[in-house]
């Protein structure tokens, strides 16, 4: 069997968790292979809405097994919360979520240096979510990161304490933070047993043996791969691989393994927090994307940047990815456009590309644009990708055309029904 992958294709929170609910039925396991609590996968269905943002997006859906890999980074405190939702919202996973022993912890401290570090950059902000995520994988490349598996370590003490001086000392470079680490402490050691109310493994051994056996794995991705570490607009990234390449190492599975790849994308295009953004709207349009789109961080609260969907950056990511086929989320955003615009190249220094340039952070693009008709409609009565109007059908054509790639799936409203499948 091969593992099927998911993943976003722009900046993150291009509602990847919906889809992977969607598609949950067609697998037997859901594995997260990156990221950490900075996630925030979406998932809304029977009138509510629910907000993931370290257990994988299958947890709802009964028999369903889901795995929280080595390459995703835990904070115990984020991920008891979350178990404590699922309890409110009734609906068991004890017995269907698994975590791998070699997935690195954040510890208080992380989120401490974390803070420290990200105030200190005053204006050179990157707009860290603040939750320890670099600090944690920083430790993780650095060999002296704790791992879920060093929790039955006998000397476990001793590890906590050498890692929390080691951070006490780094601190010490830093201006002061407001940062109860008394109390953080306190909440991190009473949830650490609490993660014993569900099963660790050998991740690794765990998929491979499944694979195997024939079960149909899913692997989901977290933010997006214009934020992966090595490929995206550097220094404005997260600190893990977002790509399809990360899921072989945060999951343990070979390259050969890797089957289709899904990759999502808004209508248009959302940035969260600082960073380059060639397709930005800073007017009256991007406000208007920004209230219908209801485009504020689901981790953070923090309002969203919006513009229209950059197609020589999705050519970069589909590349990357190797993509197989699109997922398109949010259009119903756009019903009541007269009109939209699409970015088809850039001009930079005076000559016309539809490549990223190597600093996009440092290297002045401006969008060439081209614009297409509004449907001026709501999509809700769509219940196939043909009932869509003549002009929203045209313009995911035209994206089909451009991104030499097939849209399989499309997303008309938040819920879980609302999505059509070619």
């Amino acid at each position: 069997m091969k593992v099927d992958v998911l993943l976003g294709l722009q900046w993150g929170d291009e509602g990847k968790g919906k889809i992977v609910d969607y598609l949950a039925p067609d697998y037997d396991i859901i594995a997260r292979f990156q990221g950490g609590p900075n996630a925030g996968h979406t998932l809304q269905f029977d009138g509510k809405k629910y907000v993931l943002h370290t257990i994988p997006s299958g947890i709802f859906r009964s028999n369903l097994i889901n795995l929280i890999g080595n390459g995703v980074v835990i904070d115990p405190i984020t991920l008891v919360k979350e178990m404590e939702k699922l309890d409110e919202a009734g609906a068991p996973f004890r017995d269907r979520l698994l975590i791998a022993r070699k997935a690195h912890l954040i510890l208080p401290t992380h989120r401490q240096l974390d803070k420290a570090s990200e105030n200190a950059k005053g204006k050179e902000k990157i707009g860290s979510t603040l939750k320890g995520i670099g600090p944690t994988y920083m430790d993780k490349t650095g060999r002296n990161g704790m791992r879920v598996g060093d929790l039955d370590h006998p000397d476990f003490e001793r590890l906590y304490a050498s890692l929390r001086q080691k951070h006490q000392e780094l601190l010490r470079i830093y201006p002061p933070v407001d940062f109860d680490l008394e109390a953080e402490e306190e909440k991190w050691m009473a949830c650490i047993a609490r993660l014993r109310e569900v099963q660790w493994v050998d991740g690794e051994y765990y998929l491979n043996e499944a694979l195997r056996a024939g079960r149909r794995v899913l692997a989901e991705g977290a933010q997006g791969a214009m934020l992966d570490i090595d490929f995206g607009t550097y220094p404005f990234v997260t600190s893990s691989n977002t790509i399809t390449a990360g899921v072989c190492t945060g999951l343990g599975i070979s390259p050969q393994r890797i089957g289709e790849v899904i990759g999502i994308t808004k209508a248009y295009c959302t940035r969260v927090g600082s960073g380059p953004f060639p397709t930005e709207l800073h007017d009256e349009m991007g406000e208007f994307l920004r209230a219908e789109g209801q485009e504020f961080g689901a981790t953070t609260g923090r309002p969203r940047r919006c513009g229209w969907i950059d197609l020589p950056q999705l050519r970069y990511t589909i590349m990357l990815n190797g993509v197989t086929q699109l997922a398109v989320t949010k259009i119903d955003v756009l019903n009541k456009l007269p009109e939209l615009q699409t970015a088809v190249a850039y001009q930079m220094g005076g000559e016309t590309t539809s490549q990223l340039p190597y600093d996009l952070c440092q290297t002045e693009v401006t969008p060439v644009l081209t614009a297409h008709s509004g449907w001026e409609q709501s999509l809700e009565q769509a219940t196939h990708f043909d009932e869509l109007p003549e002009a929203a059908r045209q313009y995911l054509h035209f994206l089909e055309e451009q991104l030499e790639t097939p849209i399989t799936m499309v997303s008309t409203g938040p819920g879980r029904e609302q999505l059509l499948r070619r």
